[in-house]
């Protein structure tokens, strides 16, 4: 299938990973009611409250879907003072124009950068091939969430910024309405994790890391084509991640296939 990374698409990875940040706020609120977590939308935007630090505290959607007036911009500003949180936009270059003048008139200004990365997925697709046929890859059942959870912790346990509220993140993540956690195995034990999200026909990969002992086994490999063969048997015909750009998590999805759709800016002031 031939995509290109036009308006259509866009709005196509756009909703999804909004949909997917929305049922993360949810589990968050469902777990966690003294959070306040909650997520509102305006004008197509997504506004998500998940707490003052939390990475998800951000808009998604702005101005994908309708330009965007100081009324709207007023109604987003209002949720996240009310939250006393800050404000963040995560804004895709094929936004309505009047974005980015809104956004700067009010003080906002660029902070980050990430590459939106897609490829196509169909039976006719090339699918990646093991590279040790002894590690595999399999969706979790219901019950094996804490499994999960312990397993993508300890692939991030080396970074220390990251450590201290990853596992309460992924715990989040994997109690969320839909989730779809999987694990990489070797010799019947868990030694990597990844997620999956629906939004659609598009799949939404997230959430992977391995064990620091059990790297360069074929994991994220053998993760990556269980998550593209569940996708393609659930109605998608095209999966996203999400990468900082010239990162090596870039370089590892251009190697199976992805190409960046579109560079986007996060505001913030």
């Amino acid at each position: 299938m031939n995509l290109h990374p036009d308006l259509a698409l866009a709005r196509r990875l756009e909703r999804t990973e909004a949909e997917a940040n929305a049922r993360f706020v949810e589990s968050r609120a469902n777990l966690m009611p003294h959070s306040g977590a909650e997520w509102i939308e305006v004008a197509g935007a997504s506004a998500m409250f998940d707490g003052v630090h939390s990475p998800c505290t951000q808009t998604f959607g702005l101005g994908m879907f309708v330009p965007l007036t100081p009324d709207d911009l007023d109604q987003i500003e209002a949720f996240y003072q009310r939250h006393q949180a800050p404000v963040a936009h995560e804004v895709c270059p094929l936004a309505d124009v009047s974005v980015a003048g809104l956004l700067a008139k009010r003080g906002y200004r660029p902070v980050e950068y990430s590459n939106v990365m897609y490829r196509s997925i169909s039976a006719a697709d090339w699918v990646p091939a093991p590279i040790d046929p002894a590690t595999t890859a399999r969706l979790t059942a219901p019950d094996e969430w804490p499994n999960w959870v312990d397993v993508a912790v300890a692939g991030w346990n080396e970074f220390a910024e990251y450590s201290a509220s990853m596992r309460e993140l992924m715990e989040v993540g994997a109690r969320r309405t839909g989730a779809l956690s999987f694990v990489a195995e070797r010799d019947g034990a868990m030694i990597a994790a990844g997620a999956l999200s629906l939004g659609g026909t598009v799949a939404l990969l997230a959430g992977a890391s391995t064990i620091p002992t059990a790297r360069r086994r074929g994991a994220q490999l053998a993760l990556l084509a269980a998550r593209l063969r569940y996708a393609l048997d659930h109605g998608c015909d095209v999966a996203m991640m999400v990468a900082s750009p010239g990162s090596g998590s870039q370089r590892n999805a251009e190697r199976h296939g992805f190409r960046v759709a579109y560079t986007r800016t996060k505001w913030s002031r």
